[in-house]
Order: structure tokens, then sequence, then C-alpha cells
């Protein structure tokens, strides 16, 4: 909602100027269906000419993610950081091969079932077993597992960016577009320079409009959806992130609310609990709250 809410603002601010300034609508409107075909389907067979099928599925999946809003809230960080303690107290207590049923069979799991925040995003689920189970197998030493987790961190950010930097590119080339939609119309009022002025004027106000709606897209709309699919990918990525730290933490020896704190600390300001609230979100959980 509040990406539709920004796009109205400058389609108002930008055409409400226009009538301000005593332009006609109609001027627009006359061009603006043949503009947009050259522009936007210009700009969408660019995209689909560079993109791999991955990429391209990525961009959809982003963008409806996007419009829907980033699910890495407050609340989804603390039942994270629940969800997490209460695995590393039971691995602590039990021993690790405690975790394996929850590991091997997450839709099973006592402990997941508490938290349908976390369990509803599959990516977190899969990597946080995924990190869990070499532990679990003995397959691996403690300190070979922030080895382990980086190369696939690695790989995530990668992939995450593509689909950014294919929908700037498409972006920037958008002006491009509008340049030839705009040469276009000046070809059109070449071939009728014989005929009224009225005609010529209508002819090369419509050639600028092509102009005009690619530099609109371009820097209103296409620049700032790339660029909030990139703060969508980050947060993705810093949630996976955070498991990552408690996880390897939890491995190297560390007490099961000290490697919590360890990822607590790596939280931006606008989802970290405040030490305190951690504390009181663990004694609720023992008590049964």
């Amino acid at each position: 909602m509040i990406i539709i809410g920004g796009a109205l603002i400058v389609i108002v601010c930008v055409f409400g100027g226009f009538i301000m300034e005593g332009g006609k609508m109609e001027v627009l409107l006359h061009a603006f269906v043949n503009e947009v075909l050259i522009i936007a389907g210009g700009a969408l067979g660019s995209l689909i000419i560079m993109s791999p099928k991955k990429v391209l599925l990525d961009i959809v999946k982003g963008l409806g993610g996007c419009l829907k809003g980033s699910p890495y809230n407050r609340a989804a960080y603390d039942d994270l950081l629940k969800v997490l303690y209460e695995l590393f107290l039971l691995g602590r207590r039990n021993g690790m091969i405690a975790l394996e049923e929850h590991v091997m069979e997450p839709a099973k799991s006592s402990v997941f079932k508490k938290y349908p925040r976390f369990t509803n995003n599959p990516h977190a689920m899969e990597f946080l077993c995924g990190a869990l189970r070499p532990i679990i197998d003995g397959k691996i030493k403690p300190d070979q597992l922030r080895l382990l987790l980086d190369v696939q961190l690695d790989r995530a950010e990668s992939e995450h960016h593509a689909p950014v930097s294919v929908l700037q590119k498409t972006g920037d080339a958008m002006p491009g577009f509008g340049i030839v939609a705009a040469v276009l119309g000046i070809v059109i009022t070449m071939a009728s320079i014989s005929g009224p002025v009225e005609m010529i004027g209508e002819h090369v106000a419509a050639a600028l409009v092509g102009t005009f709606l690619g530099i609109l897209l371009a820097y209103g709309f296409m620049g700032p959806l790339a660029t909030n699919l990139e703060f969508f990918s980050n947060a993705e990525l810093d949630y996976t992130r955070c498991i990552a730290a408690c996880v390897t933490g939890f491995a190297n020896g560390m007490a099961p609310v000290t490697a919590v704190e360890l990822g607590r600390r790596g939280l931006s300001s606008e989802f970290r609990p405040t030490a305190e609230e951690l504390e009181a979100m663990f004694k609720a959980m023992k008590s049964g709250k």
C-alpha cells in the first residue's frame, strides 16, 4: 500500500503541476497509449532479453513481496529469537541429538509449531535446519560451520542482487526508449510538414510526450521500484544472517542466551529488542505465558 500511495503522489504532483501551468490533459492523453506502447514494450523486451528465466521469476516474486510489505518486522524477529533460544536450550540440556527430530522433520516439530511466523517462511526454515544438520550429524567441526554458512550467504546475496540489477538497468533504459518514441514522432511530423501549423504542432507535442514519459517512468517508478526491491532483498538477507550468527555462536560452545544475544546485537535498531526485553521474553517462555 505504501508503494501504491507513493506512485499516486508522483502521478498527482506531476500531472497536477502540468494542469496548473495551463497544460491540457487531452494533449497528453491523445499520444499516451501509443507512447506507452513503444516505451513499455521496448523496456519489457529488453528485460526479457537480458534476464535468465530464474531472474525474471525472482523479479515478479520480489515485486509482489514489495507490494505486500516486508514480513521481516519486529514480531518476526521476536519469534526468530524465541525459536532459536528454545532449540538451543533443548540442545544444551539433552544433547544435540535431541534436535534431530526437529531438524529432520520440521513440519512435525513441536517447537516450530509454536512460532507460525517462522514456519511460514520456508527459506528461513530451510536455512536453519541446514545449518544445524551438519553439527547434529557430526560431519563438521563447530569452528568450520561459519565457513559453510558464509558460502551459502554469499550465494544468496548474489542471487538477491541479480533482480535488482536487471530492474535498475531496465529503468536506466527508459529515457532511451522515450527518445525512440520521440524520434518516431518527429518522423511522422516531417511526413506531415506540408499540413496545417496546428497539425504539425500536435505531432511535435505527441513526440515530446514520449521523452516525457520515458524520463517519468525511469525516475518516478522503475528506479524507486528497484531500490525498494533492494531493501526488501536486504531485509531477507539480514534475517538469514541473524540465524547464521546465532547458530555459529551456539555451535562454538556459547550458552543459549549468549548465542541469541550475538544475533540480537547484529539487528537493525528498528527491530532489535533491548537486552531487558529479550530477557523478559525468555522468562515468559519459561513460565509458559
